[in-house]
This record gives C-alpha cells, sequence and structure tokens, in this order.
C-alpha cells in the first residue's frame, strides 16, 4: 500500500508514504486504492481511501490536505485543512504544523516529496511538464523558505513517475524545451515514429532541484506506466480507451 524513501525515513519526526493502487475498497478500473475527488469513482469509496492514507500517516481523515490541482507553478502553505475537493487551486502545498498531512495526487505525473526536518517544514508538490517547466519546484522550495527552511537542508524524493521509456512526445512539445534552453537536448532521445521524441521527465525534475542547490534528491525509479498492479497510469488508461483513471495519493507529515 505504502512505499517509503530511505532518505525521508531517516529523518526524525517526519512520515511520508508514496502510496499505491493496492489496500483500498474502490473497484472496477478504480481498483482499489483510488483518492482522486476528480475522479468518477464512488465518493464514498474515495472518502475512505483517503482515510486509510491519513491514518498510515497516523493523523485524523480532516487533517489530510491535497490542492485543486491544475498544473501550475503555484505553491500553497497550509496552515489549517480543508474538505476534500474544496482545496485552492494549486500545484504544491507546504507546512509547519505537526499533525497535518500535504499532498498530492498523480497518475503519471511526479510526485515529489520535499522535508527539512530541522526547520520544522514539510512540502508535496505535483510536479507534471508542465508545472516542472514553468516552476512548480522552485515554488514549493520559495514557501517553505518562508516558513523557515533552509534549501541546503531540505530532502526532496520523487515517487512513481512516468519513465522515459514510456512518454513519447510529440515536435511541438520537444521544441518548447529547446527554445526555453537548448541544454534540454539532454532529456530527450528519438523514439521509432519519425519526428517523435522520448522525455525523460524524472531526469528533468532531478535536474531542477539540484540546480536549487537543496541538500539531497532521491529518485525511487518507478514507472507508472509500466507497472498496472501497483500505479494508476493516465497514459496506460489512454491507450486502453477506458473511460477514466485512478489517481494515486503522496503526503508527508510532521509528527505531533
Amino acid at each position: 500500500m505504502k512505499l517509503t524513501s530511505d532518505a525521508l525515513s531517516a529523518l526524525p519526526s517526519i512520515r511520508h508514504g508514496f502510496f499505491t493502487r493496492q489496500g483500498g475498497i474502490s473497484g472496477g478500473i478504480y481498483e482499489s486504492l483510488n483518492c482522486g475527488v476528480g475522479s468518477h469513482d464512488e465518493r464514498a469509496a474515495v472518502t475512505e481511501n483517503r482515510a486509510r492514507v491519513a491514518a498510515a500517516l497516523g493523523v485524523p481523515a480532516p487533517s489530510l490536505a491535497t490542492p485543486y490541482q491544475v498544473h501550475s507553478a503555484d505553491a500553497v502553505i497550509v496552515d489549517e485543512p480543508w474538505l476534500p475537493g474544496e482545496g485552492p487551486k494549486a500545484d504544491a502545498v507546504v507546512t509547519a504544523r505537526p499533525g497535518i498531512a500535504v499532498g498530492v495526487g498523480t497518475a503519471d505525473c511526479g510526485p515529489v516529496l520535499f522535508a527539512d526536518a530541522q526547520g520544522g517544514v514539510v512540502g508535496a508538490a505535483h510536479a507534471g511538464w508542465k508545472g516542472a517547466f514553468t516552476g512548480i519546484l522552485e515554488a514549493t522550495i520559495e514557501a517553505m523558505e518562508q516558513l523557515g527552511a533552509d534549501r541546503s537542508r531540505i530532502v526532496a524524493v520523487l515517487g512513481p513517475t512516468i519513465s522515459r521509456a514510456a512518454y513519447e512526445v510529440g515536435p511541438e512539445f520537444r521544441e518548447r524545451f529547446l527554445d526555453a534552453d537548448a541544454a534540454n537536448a539532454r532529456y530527450f532521445e528519438p523514439s521509432d515514429r519519425e519526428g517523435h521524441h522520448r522525455f525523460d521527465l524524472p531526469a528533468y525534475i532531478g535536474a531542477r532541484l539540484s540546480a536549487n542547490q537543496i541538500g539531497r534528491f532521491e529518485d525511487l525509479a518507478l514507472c507508472t506506466y509500466a507497472d498496472p498492479e501497483r500505479f494508476f497510469s493516465y497514459r496506460r488508461t489512454t491507450h486502453r480507451g477506458e473511460p477514466d483513471y485512478g489517481r494515486l495519493l503522496h503526503a508527508i507529515s510532521l509528527a505531533p
């Protein structure tokens, strides 16, 4: 049900989890730990699944705060949790309040959990290509610094994300990255289709974080697309022609 990072597990007073699709009560294409409020799954099942995630982190269900994700570069500070589905439009959440778990949902995009244990600040970011490209990772670090974190102490961990092997993109996609920085060519390799490439989102996320001089970056190196038993995947769902898809939840908290 829950995957953990050695880097985050070594930190005192930090609880975290990259949750798989296993261990919940949803059925059908949402089987079984679908935590996506925006999916068409039964709301009662999603609510129970989110409660199980909260319990695994040692917080009450109402203390799990996730944003209304819009592929933005906006990070928000959480002082008080909100009801599921009623969070602010943002793609990262940070807090210095013990007992609140901040989290994000994904189904191929990169979930990044952040912690400065000494400063007592944690965060979670939803980093798809657009968010990573426009600055969601940097925004998360800056929001944590507002709460007293020091970037040189921050540990950031990338959870299950679509891998380069499964992420084919068209020429316009690649051109956008090259226009921003010619060095971004290193994240692309030609695919079998003429004019198309495979994009290494995990490597791009790691490079953006490292460039911001954080203390440590870890990549769990797990591909959502290639592992249907453990992970939901938007792209896999699209290729299969399924009507909807579940969302994985990834969260972190300061122990009360």
